[in-house]
């Protein structure tokens, strides 16, 4: 299956997780991804040892390099240079993630490609954006995305230490936004014919993240409660544990409509008319003394039971609590495509899917990443052929 940017041709030079995982995107999507890596290849070969997996083991970097094709070049030679200079000059997408220095000491910033390639949709993640003090700051998605962006401040409860990101949270976040405004480009490119520069940068995705809190701060100057379960103003958007020790949360976000289906659940009808719970305002000056009654009323069932009582009502909105396993193990997330199976050989692999898809023009991987530069050669033949 082709899938909807089949013909497009994207070279990436990106390192460790945000530029590579946009690319890898639109890899699944159908282009062609051209990757360029040094001769010691993307730092990011070296997650699988990181993690302490097999010599050959390596998820993250399948996951965000699968279909695409590996060339060495040397970027610090003129031998190197020319040939990068060359494949931007003939691709539809150059993507990157190396910082804006980096990349006018290689003549590949921006200016100097678009001169050679005005089609070209140049899309550049950036830690901190591209002007400010800290514009060519390094950056990870730890500092610039979790930490600085509020992230990691939003989840901390008062007294904690902060909690640590998973890993590449903010760079798949970015790749995605990076990629949405590539496309974008496109559409504006089949207009008019010129390409342009299109970027995010991790710092400004953290932001955006944040926003429902951020621009509550910025136009009332009233910064949002971070909500603790044991005094949760609305205890109908709470998270509880049932008898075996299985987590969920409750998602009464809409009172009027969702406290009623609740008591239904818990068997507590007359809470409808107790003055204590009987309004919003009741419920939030009441909150803790109604979360401890749920909680001794989970703690009577398991979560099985709990996920039967709460199926008979329509408008009882909950989610059961997942480890990676569960997830793993949820239908629900089978058969909504959420794993996908990449040609191995004779074989296949299972990966997680891309998270989106295309009635229209649907898409499937191509094939697993690529050892380091594996098509070296055969690029640069197609160059000479041109």
């Amino acid at each position: 299956m082709p899938g909807p940017v089949e013909g497009i041709k994207v070279i990436e030079l990106g390192v460790w997780v945000a530029a590579p995982a946009a690319g890898g995107i639109l890899a699944d999507w159908g282009a062609d991804v051209v990757k360029i890596e040094p001769p010691a290849g993307d730092p990011a070969r070296t997650f699988g040892r990181m993690l302490g997996l097999g010599p050959d083991a390596n998820p993250p970097f399948d996951m965000d390099n699968r279909g695409k094709r590996s060339i060495v070049l040397d970027l610090a030679t003129d031998e190197g240079r020319s040939a990068a200079t060359e494949l931007i000059a003939n691709a539809d997408v150059f993507i990157t993630n190396l910082r804006q220095g980096a990349l006018k000491r290689f003549g590949l910033d921006f200016d100097s490609v678009s001169a050679l390639n005005r089609a070209l949709v140049y899309g550049l993640i950036t830690g901190y954006g591209l002007d400010g003090p800290d514009a060519d700051r390094p950056a990870y998605d730890v500092a610039a995305f979790w930490a600085r962006g509020g992230i990691a401040s939003l989840l901390t409860r008062p007294g904690d230490t902060p909690p640590f990101q998973r890993g590449g949270m903010g760079d798949h976040s970015a790749a995605m936004t990076l990629v949405a405004a590539v496309c974008a480009a496109l559409v504006s490119r089949a207009g008019t014919g010129v390409g342009q520069l299109v970027t995010t940068s991790l710092y400004r995705q953290g932001a955006y993240t944040t926003s429902f809190d951020l621009n509550t701060l910025l136009q009332t100057g009233h910064s949002v409660a971070i909500g603790q379960r044991e005094h949760m103003g609305n205890p109908c958007m709470n998270n509880y544990t049932a008898a075996d020790g299985r987590a969920f949360w409750i998602v009464g976000l809409q009172g009027d409509r969702h406290w009623p289906p609740l008591c239904r659940a818990v068997g507590r009808a007359e809470w409808l008319a107790d003055p204590r719970y009987d309004t919003a305002l009741a419920r939030f000056t009441n909150a803790s003394e109604l979360i401890g009654e749920l909680d001794a009323i989970f703690a009577t069932k398991s979560l099985d039971e709990w996920a039967e009582v709460f199926a008979a009502e329509p408008d009882f909105f909950w989610s059961p609590i997942n480890s990676m396993d569960d997830v793993l193990a949820d239908t629900q997330f089978h058969e909504s495509g959420g794993i996908v199976y990449v040609p191995d050989g004779d074989s296949s692999t299972p990966m997680i899917a891309t998270p989106a898809d295309f009635l229209g023009t649907p898409w499937a991987p191509r094939a697993g990443a690529p050892s380091l530069g594996e098509h070296t050669d055969e690029v640069l033949a197609e160059l000479k052929r041109r």
